[in-house]
């Protein structure tokens, strides 16, 4: 490519790029709403507040102790005594 083209497509791709990044400014303007004194509620009233819903908790695995051992002790027969297999390798 000539270097007066890539010279122009550059400066063209900036110039694209700083417009689109001024953009959401204007757009702001338009969705403002003012809101006046009237709007507050009464002192000593509380806005009610909902609660949040509970997040399940992972139960993990679902494999119990005695489970994860004699799995451990399967999987791990004949590995390195390292890593998920420390104490369970022979």
């Amino acid at each position: 490519m000539e270097p007066k083209i890539l010279i122009h497509t550059l400066a063209r791709t900036v110039l694209t790029l700083c417009l689109l990044g001024a953009a959401p400014n204007s757009w702001a303007v338009e969705t403002f709403t003012a809101t006046t004194g009237a709007d507050k509620p009464a002192k000593g009233k509380k806005p009610k507040q909902a609660k949040a819903p509970k997040v399940p908790t992972d139960k993990g695995s679902a494999e119990n102790k005695p489970e994860r051992d004699k799995r451990l002790m399967r999987e791990c027969r004949g590995r390195p005594n390292a890593g998920a297999c420390e104490g369970y390798a022979s």
